[in-house]
């Protein structure tokens, strides 16, 4: 039995998005640059796509900006945010993806940003005190934090944090690459500056992602060229990919109650499964809480056992895809960042599962009976 459990790396690709890019790969190859009307035609889909993205995040379509996915998405903002607006103080989490921690590092050990990093509990949750604090005592400040936490699923209250930006005059930028089209946002009320998406995380098309761009600001683009998305992003659009993206986000939207339904229940189930068949087994960040954490993702903290790291291979050996960090991190062995910084005992093997709409019960109780084996 093939088991996919590793949707928080990638969604595999729904056959309806599928079936909205094939004619644009077939027929309408036309440069959306170009002003004839092959070209027309490709910037008007381009375009409609814009705005379908921008109906469902409520937002203006002028503050929608197609990129190459989440993690160009979040470079553009936090660059090109900082620079050009003209802020020299950060504040961030350790347990942020490294799209985040790395570009702000090397800002900071470059001598161009002053870089604070806000205290986290037990679980991993932001200490709100404390941000406000971080914010009192410093000039204007740049906030990154996520939504949503990729390996241990614990969710921010972007709306919270949002306003205490707002009563200090601070930028603030979110990924929300794991919650994009798992959950609906109002822009026009959500007091937020950036935020991304990335295609490939809702059963999209892998290479298209997104970023907004609150249009009470301005910044310059992180990547110059031939001057396309309206001066912000040089390099020809990938029409095909951006349709696709568009598609899946519709697909999500109009039966998200349903798919979340179903993936709630396949996530207790597994808790559930896991509690009755291995003693000891607890959960890392806040993954176990249905409320607090994303709904796509559990974080497993496992008995210690012989067989420690290679628990995940012996899982990929029987069919199970499971992650033992991030996915994005190129097959990095250098243990979770995340998981070390909440203070997890590293000493236990800990296993991310994340599930999709296309998970079913029966490939939940095939994993949780498999590594029942290696603990018995």
């Amino acid at each position: 039995m093939k088991v996919y459990l590793d949707n928080a790396a990638t969604t595999p690709i729904d056959k309806e998005v599928l079936k909205e890019m094939m004619p644009l790969l077939e027929n309408n190859f036309g440069n959306p640059s170009s002003i004839h009307s092959f070209g027309r035609i490709s910037r008007s889909i381009v375009e409609a796509a814009r705005k379908n993205v921008s109906k469902h995040l409520r937002c203006s379509p002028g503050e929608i900006f197609f990129t190459s996915g989440g993690t160009e998405a979040d470079n553009m903002a936090i660059r090109c945010g900082m620079v050009d607006l003209g802020i020299n103080h950060a504040i961030t989490s350790r347990i942020e993806h490294n799209a985040v921690l790395h570009p702000l590092e090397e800002m900071s050990s470059k001598g161009l940003i002053k870089l604070s990093y806000v205290n986290l509990d037990e679980k991993g949750n932001v200490d709100l005190f404390h941000l406000e604090k971080l914010l009192k005592s410093n000039n204007r400040s740049f906030i990154s934090l996520m939504h949503a936490n990729n390996e241990i699923g614990n969710l921010l209250d972007i709306m919270t944090v949002g306003e205490m930006c707002k009563t200090y005059n601070a930028i603030f930028h979110s990924d929300t690459v794991q919650t994009m089209s798992h959950y609906t946002f109002n822009l026009s009320e959500l007091p937020i500056h950036f935020i991304t998406g990335a295609a490939h995380k809702f059963h999209g098309p892998k290479g298209n992602g997104f970023l907004y761009i609150n249009s009470d600001i301005s910044i310059n683009p992180l990547i110059s060229g031939g001057g396309q998305e309206r001066n912000m992003r040089a390099g020809t659009e990938n029409v095909y990919g951006i349709v696709g993206l568009s598609k899946a986000m519709d697909i999500s939207y109009s039966n998200l109650s349903q798919h979340r339904a179903h993936i709630e229940s396949l996530k207790l189930h597994m808790i559930r499964g896991l509690k009755n068949a291995i003693p000891g087994v607890e959960f890392n960040g806040e993954s176990e809480n249905l409320q607090n954490s994303l709904y796509t993702v559990l974080n497993v903290l496992f008995p210690k056992t012989e067989i420690g790291e290679m628990l995940f291979y012996n899982l990929d050996i029987l069919g199970i895809a499971s992650s033992a960090g991030s996915a994005c991190s190129s097959g990095s062995n250098l243990g979770s960042h995340v998981l070390k910084a909440i203070g997890c005992d590293m000493s236990r093997p800990s296993l991310r599962f994340s599930f999709s709409k296309y998970n079913t019960t029966e490939e939940i109780d095939y994993t949780v009976n498999q590594l029942k084996s290696f603990f018995i």
